[in-house]
């Protein structure tokens, strides 16, 4: 167990470090703030489960990508398992059908954009600038 939880750290320290300044969402407030925001630029959420290999190779993998646009997103990253609630909310919310891994972008309040699994990676989000 102590090299899984090993592992796990690691990742978070992983999405630290990355290019993205990721944000972890944790609240509804946080959530209706975000939808507010959408209407000035973009918002990216990830929701990741900690316990999925995949969804850990996919959110490292996301996070290194180096053709992320220079700016103009915000990037949150949902912890599916500690805030499946809040998980709950946005697929009603937004009336996206969960799944995990899965990035949703929203704009102007709505969903412009979304993938799950390797789909993920396949995302051009220069699109949406």
């Amino acid at each position: 167990m102590k090299f899984l939880r090993s592992l796990f750290t690691k990742q978070e320290t992983d999405i630290a470090t990355s290019g993205l300044d990721w944000v972890q969402l944790t609240t509804e407030e946080q959530l209706a703030i975000l939808d507010d925001t959408s209407s000035l630029h973009p918002q990216l959420i990830f929701k990741h489960s900690t316990q999925c290999g995949i969804s850990s190779m996919i959110l490292r993998s996301f996070s290194a990508n180096t053709d992320h646009p220079d700016s103009g997103f915000n990037y949150f990253v949902l912890d599916l398992l500690a805030f499946r609630n809040l998980s709950n909310a946005i697929a009603e919310k937004y009336g996206i059908v969960h799944q995990s891994p899965q990035v949703l972008l929203i704009k102007d309040g709505v969903v412009v954009a979304h993938a799950s699994h390797y789909g993920i990676l396949e995302l051009d989000l220069n699109e949406f600038v």
